[in-house]
């Protein structure tokens, strides 16, 4: 898998506890499986919340309105573009 080095700031600290604690052999590991563990969770959190927001009745409504405009935009984009001189 490629690689990317990046540079970022942590409060001290928690720089010095991460020091401390985590051998400098395990450190890239360590911080990759923390993002990923991290990520994973922002993932769940916002499935969890689209979930939710699925189950309201008036967002189910809303979700009608904005199908019906995209509908709409793209019927106006296909006729429009019929319309339009050449390059």
């Amino acid at each position: 898998m490629a690689t990317r080095k990046m540079t970022f700031s942590v409060p001290e600290p928690l720089a010095a506890q991460f020091l401390r604690r985590v051998p400098s052999r395990d450190r890239s590991r360590f911080v990759s499986e923390a993002l990923a563990a991290r990520l994973q969770e922002r993932d769940a959190a916002l499935i969890r919340a689209c979930e939710t927001a699925n189950q309201n009745l008036d967002v189910a409504e809303i979700e009608k309105e904005f199908d019906g405009i995209a509908k709409r935009w793209a019927t106006y984009r296909v006729t429009s573009a019929k319309f339009r001189a050449p390059g």
